[in-house]
């Protein structure tokens, strides 16, 4: 039985949003000079994306005449007062704003951000990002993604593989697995030699991704849709959860995963890897740059997880612009810049993950490693997103869930029955 996308309360939202915007629609609040660009963004001015964009707007300035005037801001500080910035004269030109249904799809449907139908189609961006990464560039009416119309584009994307410490691997005797079974013969030599292979955290988000990707490697792209799109209903007692649950728990048992992990963090998680505790680390691209810089006592690779067509991830955050900008027409030249081959280069260089970037453009070896594990993903439409974005509290509850099946107070079919009921409660409060 498929669900129906009534997402009533983000409806009368958008409703009381509307009348509150009034004449918003025109493009001419905010109140600014036509030829300067307000442009807000949040990363760090030494981040890969920081880079490009600072080159993007020198690129800017110089090509049109107008000046962009830049304020950085603090995710969290754009996140919180975003709704009731963007329906006001304080609303920049452009912004960089997360995606998802709870976040862009939210100000989407309250009228706070300006469709992008036109622009996409006058400068083909479109053509420039995969399928799956324009997923969260879309929203419809109810601001559920994934159809309706545009409302941001991301010029970078993010995703989840394997990081491996090359020196114990060579010093092992092994090489990069291809399959489950050379994967999990691996990890068994490790633990042979008395060392815990994977560094994991169960209190934060590493854990619960490669459960995730556990279910992905049994899974299609109708399991992915259903479940990240609610277009039907989740079986947590089917073959792609319970190989997943099951398989943590073997692993667990087996010595892969530490059951101390129920209490740490990611960033324990990533730090161990870094210091050389544990040999292999399962999370996302955003640790690559970070491993780049902060890892000397090994050598470092990539790639992606054994048997498993897709993987977690997901395009980028995007820029989207309020319907109460006051340059609109600015703002989409921006965004034009920023999906360059000579930006995306930057970004790709800089241990960032371009969207559009040729990867002869790409020099740094480790870069150009990263980029090809993300283009194979896209070109066979394998970003599946992430397992906690169906609901608002489903991150939580699963961090939770696997804290229990690793101290062992819950069985794989106790802890997929309690995560069962968490995501069906959670989507029957947004679907209805």
């Amino acid at each position: 039985m498929k669900h129906s996308k009534k997402l009533m309360g983000v409806a009368v939202l958008a409703a009381g949003a509307l009348a509150l915007s009034g004449c918003s629609s025109s493009g001419n609040g905010g109140g600014g000079d036509d030829n300067v660009l307000t442009l807000w963004h949040f990363e760090s001015e030494t981040s890969a994306m920081g880079i490009a964009w600072d080159e993007a707007i020198k690129t800017f300035e110089e090509e049109t005449g107008a000046t962009v005037e830049f304020e950085a801001k603090a995710f969290e500080q754009i996140r919180s007062t975003a709704s009731q910035v963007l329906n006001s004269d304080e609303a920049p030109d452009i912004l960089e704003y997360n995606k998802g249904n709870a976040t862009a799809g939210l100000l989407a449907s309250q009228g706070l951000l300006a469709p992008l139908d036109d622009a996409v189609e006058e400068y083909g961006w479109d053509d420039m990002l995969a399928p799956s990464l324009q997923t969260t560039a879309r929203y419809d009416e109810q601001g559920v993604m994934g159809s309706g119309s545009y409302y941001g584009i991301p010029n970078y994307g993010e995703f989840v593989e394997v990081y491996y410490n090359k020196d114990a691997f060579a010093e092992a005797g092994l090489e990069i697995p291809t399959t489950m079974a050379e994967f999990e013969t691996v990890m068994q030599a490790f633990v042979d030699k008395g060392v815990t292979p994977l560094a994991e955290s169960a209190a934060e988000y590493p854990l619960g991704q490669l459960w995730y990707q556990l279910a992905l490697s049994q899974a299609d792209r109708d399991f992915v849709d259903a479940y990240q799109l609610y277009t039907d209903d989740v079986d947590f007692e089917g073959p792609e959860i319970t190989y997943a649950t099951e398989t943590v728990k073997d692993w667990t048992d087996k010595g892969f995963i530490s059951a101390d992990s129920t209490g740490l963090k990611a960033e324990d998680a990533g730090t161990s890897f870094i210091n050389g505790t544990y040999p292999i680390f399962f999370s996302g691209s955003w640790w690559h740059n970070r491993f780049t810089t902060e890892i000397t006592d090994f050598d470092f690779g990539t790639f992606l997880f054994p048997e498993s067509e897709m993987a977690p991830g997901s395009a980028g955050n995007m820029w989207v612009i309020p319907e109460r900008a006051q340059n609109k027409e600015l703002a989409e030249q921006f965004i034009d810049i920023t999906m360059r081959p000579e930006i995306q280069a930057l970004i790709g260089n800089n241990g960032g993950v371009p969207v559009a970037a040729d990867p002869a453009d790409i020099t740094d070896e480790k870069s150009a490693e990263l980029i090809a594990n993300f283009n194979t993903l896209t070109e066979r439409d394998g970003i599946a997103f992430y397992p906690d974005w169906p609901t608002p509290t489903f991150y939580d509850e699963l961090n939770a869930g696997l804290q229990e099946l690793l101290n062992g107070t819950k069985s794989p079919t106790e802890v997929q029955q309690q995560l069962g009921e968490n995501y069906q409660s959670g989507v029957d409060d947004i679907v209805g």
